[in-house]
């Protein structure tokens, strides 16, 4: 066995679960991540399918049902907060109730995948990779901090705007692909008083400008998303939360349902996220020793609904062909994307073509019930197929080096 000593950069969602697979099959992993903790908030994503088969051989399971959102269904409302469609069969977030998959904020799920592998993986948070080079032997790593390391391999799962990707394929630029439209995401006060239940409206005006909101955390509080059409890619500083804000409030204003009320609570919330929804596009997922795994790979945007479940597919995979081809890394690269790259690019493409659908749809709909039938049920059919499309291999466990 080689190449045991692999460091991952990012500790969401994909990167402790690829550290969790890793260090099963024997290897020593440390995770670094910019934030000074496990960040806070997110939305409430969704574990389905194959995904659902990687959790269970993970052991986590359980606690993810225990932990699910248990929404028990949607209503969208016009300007005055009419509902004008009704439905306890499916939600605009987690897809179709009566389905095995689970709906778990995305905080939750990171504590229960990290919490797993505590123990064994080395955390260093308020970090990350300044720079790296590599040669036919190793990877030397400098971080912001200034501590200097070597190790076998990378993996680079740190989302969207992977610092990983940056370093060793290019800017970003290079590889994403916006899909026109952007989104924040917050917690909030529960004011609706929605019982395990979500409310979304869109404004009058046209587009997909508007918001949903779900309660969250058996009602204690509530999830709100944000959204607006953008055509052009927003231009806007990452790391400036306040200015992300501002951005969020001057394209919602309007005195619409509850909107003023919702940015308001946008700019007091201290877990704002924001972002376009926008995919990667790779030639390859690899360059020598280091690999990307999950959204710095191929992110399939949230438009896709299949984000976590391909962070955790990925994590799974890869670590599986790293053990099943003795640690050599470019037969297990390579084996990684062969398995995956189809299923990926499914999942990327059907995105694509239920917002099409959506948008035109939607335009053409008599009414506004009907228009919001359309966002609602538009691609159903379709995406649980695409789901269902791949299966999980059966690495087993006669690959550990313990």
């Amino acid at each position: 066995m080689t190449n045991t000593k692999i460091l991952i950069s990012g500790a969401s969602i994909a990167g402790p679960a690829l550290a969790h697979w890793l260090t099963r099959y024997g290897y020593a992993v440390t995770v670094v991540e910019r934030a000074p903790a496990p960040r806070p908030g997110g939305q409430a994503i969704d574990v389905r399918g194959p995904a659902l088969d990687v959790a269970e051989r993970m052991g986590i399971l359980d606690a993810l049902r225990a932990h699910s959102t248990g929404m028990r269904g949607m209503s969208v409302v016009d300007a005055d907060g009419t509902e004008i469609y009704r439905t306890e069969e499916r939600t605009v977030s987690g897809g179709d109730l009566d389905s095995p998959d689970v709906e778990i904020l995305r905080d939750d799920l990171a504590r229960i995948i990290t919490d797993a592998t505590s123990g064994d993986v080395e955390y260093l948070f308020g970090d990350s990779i300044a720079a790296l080079e590599q040669d036919a032997d190793e990877v030397r790593v400098v971080f912001e901090s200034g501590l200097e390391r070597t190790f076998d391999l990378v993996a680079g799962a740190d989302g969207l705007h992977s610092n990983t990707r940056r370093l060793v394929f290019g800017p970003t630029e290079r590889f994403i692909r916006h899909l026109g439209i952007s989104m924040a995401v917050c917690t909030v006060p529960n004011f609706l008083g929605l019982d395990h239940w979500q409310v979304m409206h869109q404004m009058p005006d046209g587009g997909m400008r508007g918001a949903m909101v779900m309660s969250a955390r058996d009602n204690t509080e509530a999830r709100a998303y944000l959204m607006f059409d953008t055509p052009e890619p927003v231009d806007y500083d990452h790391r400036d939360v306040a200015g992300q804000k501002e951005i969020v409030a001057r394209a919602l204003a309007g005195d619409s349902w509850e909107m003023p009320r919702l940015v308001e609570y946008g700019r007091a919330a201290t877990d704002f996220y924001f972002d376009s929804a926008a995919q990667i596009h790779l030639d390859s997922w690899s360059r020598g020793r280091v690999v990307l795994v999950g959204d710095a790979g191929y992110c399939g945007s949230p438009m896709s609904g299949q984000g976590t479940s391909m962070a955790l597919i990925g994590a799974y995979v890869l670590a599986g062909e790293l053990a099943a081809a003795g640690g050599d890394h470019r037969a297990a690269f390579a084996a990684y994307e062969k398995e995956l790259r189809d299923y990926a690019r499914a999942n990327q493409e059907m995105a694509v073509v239920n917002l099409r659908e959506r948008r035109a749809q939607s335009g053409e709909a008599e009414d506004a019930s009907a228009a919001a039938e359309v966002l609602v049920e538009t691609g159903v059919a379709e995406f649980a197929q695409v789901v269902a499309s791949y299966s999980v291999k059966d690495y087993g466990p006669d690959h550990s080096i313990r």
